[in-house]
């Protein structure tokens, strides 16, 4: 079984509803979001970075985040772009 596969099943096990993998371009950016609900990242290439007005958590290849319940942030994939495995429950994003 590949590292995708297998953190995919490992956040299903946990109880994530939703998991899903997401490829993404060096540079790119997005806007503002809170996560109400649960959210957690694993980094199978490349990077992204989280920044929590002003205070920036890099994960890179290899690592997992949960992402902070309520705090609001913005991410930048890093300079070789990204692959990774998202899960989250149903009220992740608003």
């Amino acid at each position: 079984m590949e590292l995708s596969e297998r953190w995919i099943q490992r956040f299903e096990d946990e109880g994530f509803p939703s998991v899903y993998e997401q490829q993404d371009g060096a540079g790119t950016i997005y806007p503002e979001q809170v996560n109400e609900g649960k959210k957690s990242i694993f980094v199978t290439d490349g990077s992204i970075i989280f920044d929590f007005n002003g205070e920036t958590k890099e994960v890179i290849q290899n690592q997992r985040f949960d992402v902070p319940v309520g705090a609001p942030y913005t991410t930048t994939v890093g300079p070789n772009g990204l692959i990774a495995i998202i899960a989250e429950d149903s009220k992740s994003n608003s």
